[in-house]
């Protein structure tokens, strides 16, 4: 009984998101005008839910017959989740007014893709793991054309669902196989018995497989092709969410799969392919970066460079490394949703406003706007005292730790290239003049979730210890 009692309290918030949808759902089906309402209750449900997940963070335990691990690094992984859709929501409701796309299955959706990631960052099963993903990919195809009128929203879902289903058949076939040779789709009788199934080729055929199908989801080089037109074509906040949480699910996968093999003596095993990805994604995006003159599709090549640096923690093999992912997701997630939520504010209607040249003369129109963005390209880019520099730093030092210190040079090589593109930002703002005299508008809302995020990456560059201390005592 006392067991019972206990693995409920553990699930306790998967059942507030799947209790919240329901409720929505509801208020949708049998109230006009809910979009207010349901704004405002999945922003207080994905808040209760972060804090209570960060609260319990040291009740370690796996539930639902061993399919579902809970507490540790899963509960930070769905505090980050949580607080992300929150910030996502806030933002939304002033920017979907703009577009005339202010509907209340937009948060529902929301909080469907929430449900999703979260499974993901629980899972001990690999079945469990691609349930969260399709539950998560799903509402994401819905959430990349919800401006339905644009056409641009329309090409992005398109091109984001063929391309997320190609991916999803690499992931499935590499599941097929690790079934076919492991007999079990339990990833900790997979992890006891590595060292007998890594001697068959087919087994690891399957795990690089599944590496493949994550890689898309993660926006690695050479499975990036469908980051740029999306992240463009789909509205600021969705992309917002896309490039923060749907990253750190991706992320989370491969570190519930891959965790339990670091630090054993088949740990090196996949290190030449994340190694290689990790280099190619760096410098692709950073290089690429440079010549983009849309601030949408820059920060999309980021992207691709910041998931590059991130694989450098999964190359290196060791809990430091897997701590510094964690960490650095965290960061470069409230990073990006600042960015973001800047970006949807002085976004205009008909998708004006968002060729880097509009951003001339901000520091004049709108000085506290431009020195929140300032600030953000500046965490970007890895400047110290801000939590994108320490970001950085651990996933280099786990690098260097784990003799892959040539890893570690060719990342500090793509910040220093990826600088240029961050500082043209504050460049054009401060230093080149414009004849537009218009001022952002921009509610308390938005402007609050701005500075929440922003104060978020201020705190986690002056205390980084906080937090790096509480994920490697549960590694």
């Amino acid at each position: 009984m006392i067991s019972s009692i206990q693995e409920f309290y553990s699930i306790i918030p998967l059942i507030i998101i799947a209790g919240i949808i329901l409720v929505s759902v509801t208020l949708e089906m049998f109230t006009e005008k809910s979009e207010q309402s349901i704004a405002w209750l999945s922003i207080v449900a994905f808040l209760i839910t972060g804090i209570y997940s960060i609260t319990f963070v040291d009740q370690t335990g796996v539930t639902l017959q061993g399919m579902l691990a809970t507490g540790g690094i899963v509960n930070i992984f769905w505090f980050i989740f949580n607080v992300c859709a929150a910030i996502v929501c806030l933002l939304s409701i002033d920017y979907i007014e703009k577009y005339g796309s202010n509907f209340g299955e937009y948060y529902i959706i929301i909080q469907t893709s929430l449900l999703g990631m979260m499974l993901i960052a629980g899972s001990k099963d690999l079945i469990l793991i691609f349930l969260g993903l399709e539950i998560m990919s799903i509402a994401f195809y819905v959430l990349a054309g919800f401006n339905r009128t644009r056409t641009s929203a329309n090409e992005a879902a398109l091109k984001y669902f063929l391309l997320g289903a190609f991916a999803t058949g690499f992931l499935v076939y590499g599941i097929a196989l690790i079934y076919g040779k492991a007999t079990t789709t339990s990833i900790d009788l997979i992890s006891t018995n590595f060292s007998t199934l890594s001697s068959n080729v087919l087994f690891l055929a399957g795990v690089l497989l599944f590496l493949i199908g994550f890689s898309f989801k993660i926006a690695a080089f050479p499975f990036h092709m469908w980051v740029p037109d999306v992240y463009q074509g789909s509205p600021t906040t969705v992309t917002g969410l896309f490039s923060t949480a749907g990253k750190a699910a991706g992320f989370s996968a491969l570190i519930v799969t891959f965790a339990a093999l670091f630090g054993g003596s088949e740990s090196h095993l996949f290190t030449p392919y994340l190694s290689a990805i990790a280099v190619f994604s760096m410098l692709y995006g950073s290089i690429v970066a440079i010549m983009q003159s849309d601030i949408k599709r820059m920060l999309a090549y980021s992207s691709i460079a910041h998931a590059g640096y991130m694989i450098i923690g999964l190359a290196a093999g060791n809990n430091l490394g897997v701590a510094g992912i964690i960490f650095y997701l965290a960061v470069y997630s409230f990073m990006n949703l600042a960015t973001f939520g800047i970006i949807s504010i002085i976004e205009g209607k008909d998708e004006s406003n968002l060729d880097i040249d509009s951003y001339a003369g901000l520091g004049t129109r709108s000085p506290v706007i431009a020195g929140l963005l300032a600030l953000m390209m500046f965490a970007l880019a890895g400047i110290p005292p801000f939590g994108g520099f320490f970001g950085k730093y651990y996933v280099f030092i786990a690098a260097i730790d784990a003799d892959l210190t040539w890893l570690a040079i060719v990342g500090i090589i793509a910040s220093v290239i990826s600088v240029y593109f961050y500082l043209r930002i504050v460049v054009v703002m401060y230093f080149k003049s414009s004849e537009l005299v218009e001022k952002p508008q921009y509610s308390f809302r938005e402007m609050f979730a701005v500075m929440i995020s922003v104060l978020l990456v201020i705190i986690l560059g002056l205390a980084p210890g906080s937090l790096i201390d509480l994920i490697t005592s549960f590694l």
